[in-house]
């Protein structure tokens, strides 16, 4: 995966790159346990990876050493930039790769044609010890052009979470740091896998929990949830509740009535002063639901308040539990909005909440969380920003796991060496002109301390130092280049599967420390990179000799026309 954002050619920053070999050891596992999803085995590929595999076994070319690079071309979303993820899923896969007899088997049967008995021997051994990954750490901003029965498992693997992450990166920004983000996004996700895949990369890319109890367990992502319209609505008089008494917090004593105690404030609200004419009778199915849930969760009431009327029910039923509840020692989360203006609605019940705390001494009800859902997405985020808005906190569900915006991102597959001889592939269209030989990738930063652009060299070549004056290049068009005097040089690519090559491997960081790096990541880049309208495109280049080197292969391998 590696980069290659040329001033355009946009083949995303390659997050990997890998040698792939057909011979190798007996299988080991390497203490790496198996792919999340049971559904990723060495079956989860094209046909063709299959028929190109005999026909290389056939032509005796299948034990030769071949480096692949893993990029895309473009940024997703109308953006500047990408965020990195699916590389531990990569690593479980090729790291557990064994075809069963069973596999052997189907592949056979599927073959169209009669293939002989040592090419499924050749299948049968097997299990990528020797194969190396070479990649930018999981949770990076990576850019265009940067990262063969490997080739469709790992375009896959890559390509939904790398989109997903980088959409939960997009609204992370426009929300903003203060904001708590929530995903919500498990219905209308496409299937378990989908679902799964979601929960786990929108808290890479800076959510901070879901609704997915079974991501929850998987992965230890934070659970957030309260109850549906449908809780409330299913509740029709006070008279429902059976068990009126609530303990108070760190006390013996209990209350034996507290339903009493929620109407008590209740009136109270009603003939207050600062509230007269905004609170009247409200619906009495309502309060019963939100007293119901209290005196289930005390200490992490959470009310829907838009099931009948927001400012006329909602919310003077939910502060009359909640000033209960404080009165026994409990305090209320908050309240969530899931139709109507948020905007105007959020500034509406902060002025409610603020008149409560002034004239009855509460300190803090004014900041009492108020979280909005309904089909929220990065325009409806930015769109809040330039009204006003009082909200806290965001459930976001649609948009963002099924990445509406934006289906698939492009990710491509391409042979760039074979035992040691660079290899390129060419096209009328230059965007898809690949950039031959193993690579080496450096991030060069300026004196404020944010990435100025990124450079591939061959892997020969000495490394960019710092002080020093280096020409980065555009790979295909000779007059953009550019000198640049970096303050500091960062080496992107790292190996995570050695293979036989005897180097030291990364090891896989838990999801939350990925988690850190992307917020991080993010945090480091220029924001007219970020911006969500016309950002200024970041520069991938190469080096002048890695340049002169990509032409002279291109003028060797092009045909040369004749006129007639």
């Amino acid at each position: 995966m590696k980069n290659n954002d040329n001033a355009k050619k946009k083949e995303e920053e390659l997050p990997t790159t890998m040698k792939e070999n057909g011979s190798g050891d007996k299988y080991s596992g390497r203490g790496i346990p198996g792919p999340t999803n049971p559904m990723v085995t060495p079956l989860l590929t094209d046909l063709y990876q299959f028929t190109m595999a005999y026909a290389y076994w056939k032509a005796g070319k299948h034990a030769e050493r071949a480096v692949f690079d893993l990029y895309f071309r473009k940024n997703p979303f109308g953006g500047e930039y990408t965020i990195f993820a699916g590389l531990e899923e990569c690593i479980r896969f090729i790291s557990n790769y064994k075809l069963s007899e069973e596999d052997i088997e189907f592949i056979k049967s599927s073959l169209q044609v009669p293939c002989e008995d040592g090419f499924f021997e050749y299948l049968r051994g097997i299990n990528c010890s020797d194969v190396e990954v070479y990649a930018i750490p999981e949770g990076s901003v990576v850019f265009p052009k940067v990262v063969q029965l490997l080739e469709t498992p790992f375009v896959n693997l890559i390509n939904f979470a790398s989109l997903v992450t980088t959409n939960a990166a997009r609204h992370r920004f426009v929300a903003g740091k203060s904001k708590t983000l929530l995903e919500f996004g498990l219905r209308r996700a496409q299937g378990p896998d989908g679902g799964m895949g979601a929960s786990k990369y929108c808290y890479i890319g800076g959510f901070d929990a879901t609704s997915n109890v079974a991501a929850g367990r998987l992965f230890g992502i934070p659970l957030r949830g309260t109850h549906s319209h449908a809780f409330v609505s299913s509740f029709m008089t006070l008279d429902e509740i059976k068990d009126k008494s609530l303990r108070k917090k760190a006390s013996k004593s209990t209350c034996k009535d507290f339903v009493s105690l929620v109407q008590g404030w209740l009136n109270k609200l009603q003939k207050s002063k600062s509230l007269r004419g905004v609170f009247a009778e409200t619906n009495q199915s309502e309060l019963s639901a939100f007293i119901s849930y209290a005196l289930a969760f005390p200490d992490n009431f959470l009310a829907l308040v838009d099931t009948y009327d927001v400012i006329r029910s909602g919310i003077p039923n939910f502060c009359a539990v909640a000033l209960a509840l404080n009165d026994l020692g409990y305090k209320a989360v908050g309240i969530r909005l899931d139709s109507g203006d948020l905007a105007y609605l959020s500034c509406q019940v902060r002025k409610i909440f603020c008149c409560i705390e002034k004239e009855f001494g509460l300190t803090g009800f004014g900041k009492t969380s108020i979280t909005a859902s309904n089909d929220l997405n990065e325009e409806t985020l930015d769109a809040l920003n330039k009204q006003g808005h009082e909200v806290d906190a965001y459930g976001i569900g649609t948009y963002l796991v099924t990445c509406y915006a934006q289906a698939a991102l492009g990710i491509v597959f391409k042979l760039v060496e074979i035992n040691k001889q660079p290899r390129i592939k060419l096209s009328e269209d230059v965007s898809k002109v690949s950039i031959p030989c193993k690579k080496k990738i450096y991030r060069l930063y300026g004196k404020e301390g944010y990435p100025l652009v990124d450079i591939m060299t061959g892997e020969d070549e000495p490394p960019p130092k710092v002080g020093e004056r280096i020409l980065c290049r555009h790979p295909f068009e000779e007059s953009k280049r550019a000198y640049v005097v970096p303050q500091h040089v960062e080496e992107l690519l790292r190996c995570y599967s050695a293979g036989t090559s005897g180097k030291e491997r990364e090891p896989l960081p838990p999801l939350k420390d990925i988690r850190e790096r992307c917020i991080k990541q993010i945090e480091k880049m220029r924001p007219d990179h970020m911006r969500r309208l016309n950002p200024t495109p970041y520069k991938v280049s190469v080096s002048g000799k890695l340049y002169d080197f990509i032409h002279f292969l291109w003028l060797n391998e092009a045909p040369v026309g004749e006129l007639q």
